[in-house]
């Protein structure tokens, strides 16, 4: 906590607190940790992909990172849509606390429901499906793209006239409690799936099994997927991810991939109507061969070597710095000046695409690495007041690596060669 503390008094004004809020994300590991010490116990571990792994928590980072840019905005819509738009005045009573719930929950089903069924929707909702493991990690897969819309629904709880206070404590808790949906460690309960999505139903949702497709859009209650003809419990073992898998672990191609195809598809036809009827329309009915012919425009095409990069350690290092610089940076994100906050945002995101360029062994991954440290150079010569002089420490990279070939150091001892 001290050190946490002497890392961020640079950027604190006199007066100002720390965001405490900020520790969630350190408690979030915790039970990642917590949930990996069980599966060992369990003799679970190959539930645990690493790669899997570190690719759902690059996504969940970037999430929470780009979602403190917006987050305070749609505070503020709530309290403009309830001041100026609310169709009833509802008190904050014991009972109204069970009926927003009901309601949040309620809007969430036709939310993921529509996620699911609208092409325009489903590329921002797809990368929380893509992942073919079904623990903890999962649930940090949301993209800032998904939390926008998201939001953009719960609008209807102000507009329907709940306090945005009551609407922020009650999102808080049916967030907190999807999250522990997201794991297999616990058993089917039976008895529990009468009123409660479970970790099992939650798990059926995830599942490409034919069977289990469009089924259990409820994030707490399953009264919704009963009442709609979607509820679907748990009958044979899942298979966890997409029907048509992405089969790369590259954090852009991940986010956006399904942005491509429906424009590919939008080309080729013709007419406003047909090009907002594939916006609008069904993913099943998409052209299933667009794909594959972006992958290979887009994506590295892997030898067949049996020798692969040895990067764990190095991975794990670039999630932890991740981390505790998102921690930070929520502490203090409302009274760090705009250079910190767009030197954090820009460093760490590039970070994650260099974990996904890691993973796809890509050729470029250290011209990335070059510019991340220039970045971080001229983040730091800017905080002493000598970004001028930014030309000298330029050249001497150039000048290095002609010299001493680090291009070659670093593929040789940073992504040293085991066989696979």
């Amino acid at each position: 906590m001290f050190s946490f503390y002497l890392v961020a008094m640079p950027f604190l004004p006199a007066g100002k607190q720390i965001n405490y809020l900020a520790f969630a994300i350190p408690a979030f590991f915790i039970f990642l940790f917590l949930e990996y010490l069980l599966a060992g116990k369990l003799h679970k571990k190959h539930l645990f992909k690493h790669e899997s792994s570190i690719s759902n928590l690059s996504i969940g980072i970037a999430e929470r990172l780009l979602n403190l840019l917006i987050s305070a905005s749609f505070y503020a819509l709530f309290c403009w849509v309830y001041k100026h738009f609310a169709l009833f005045q509802i008190p904050n009573t014991w009972w109204v606390w069970t009926l927003l719930l009901l309601t949040a929950d309620l809007v969430w089903y036709w939310y993921h429901r529509l996620g699911h069924e609208v092409n325009l929707l489903w590329a921002a909702h797809i990368v929380h499906h893509q992942s073919e493991e079904f623990n903890l990690t999962v649930a940090a897969r949301i993209t800032v793209f998904q939390s926008l819309i998201r939001n953009i629904f719960w609008c209807l709880l102000p507009l329907a006239g709940f306090h945005p206070n009551l609407v922020i404590t009650v999102l808080v808790i049916h967030g907190a409690y999807s999250f522990f949906t997201h794991t297999q460690m616990l058993p089917q309960i039976k008895w529990l799936e009468y009123v409660f999505i479970t970790p099992s139903l939650h798990g059926v949702h995830h599942a490409s099994n034919e069977k289990y497709l469009d089924k259990n859009y409820g994030d707490v209650f399953v009264f919704w997927d009963k009442l709609f003809g979607t509820f679907q419990t748990e009958e044979e073992k899942p298979s966890y991810g997409l029907t048509h898998p992405v089969k790369s672990y590259s954090f852009l191609w991940q986010h956006f991939h399904y942005y491509l195809e429906i424009i590919e598809a939008c080309k080729s036809v013709k007419g406003w109507k047909n090009k907002i009827a594939i916006l609008f329309g069904a993913p099943a009915v998409l052209d299933q061969n667009i794909r594959p012919k972006l992958e290979k425009v887009y994506l590295q095409h892997k030898s067949s070597s049996q020798y692969r990069f040895k990067f764990k350690i190095y991975l794990n290092v670039q999630i932890f710095l991740c981390t505790t610089l998102l921690t930070l940076i929520t502490a203090i994100y409302h009274m760090a000046l705009i250079g910190d906050k767009l030197f954090i945002i820009a460093f760490v995101l590039l970070t994650l695409i260099n974990c996904g360029a890691l993973m796809e062994q890509r050729k470029w991954i250290y011209y990335l690495e070059c510019l991340r440290f220039l970045l971080l150079l001229c983040y730091l010569f800017w905080k002493i007041g000598i970004f001028e002089l930014i030309i000298f420490p330029v050249i001497l990279l150039i000048l290095a690596e002609q010299i001493f070939r680090i291009g070659k150091i670093y593929r040789n001892y940073v992504l040293r060669y085991e066989e696979g």
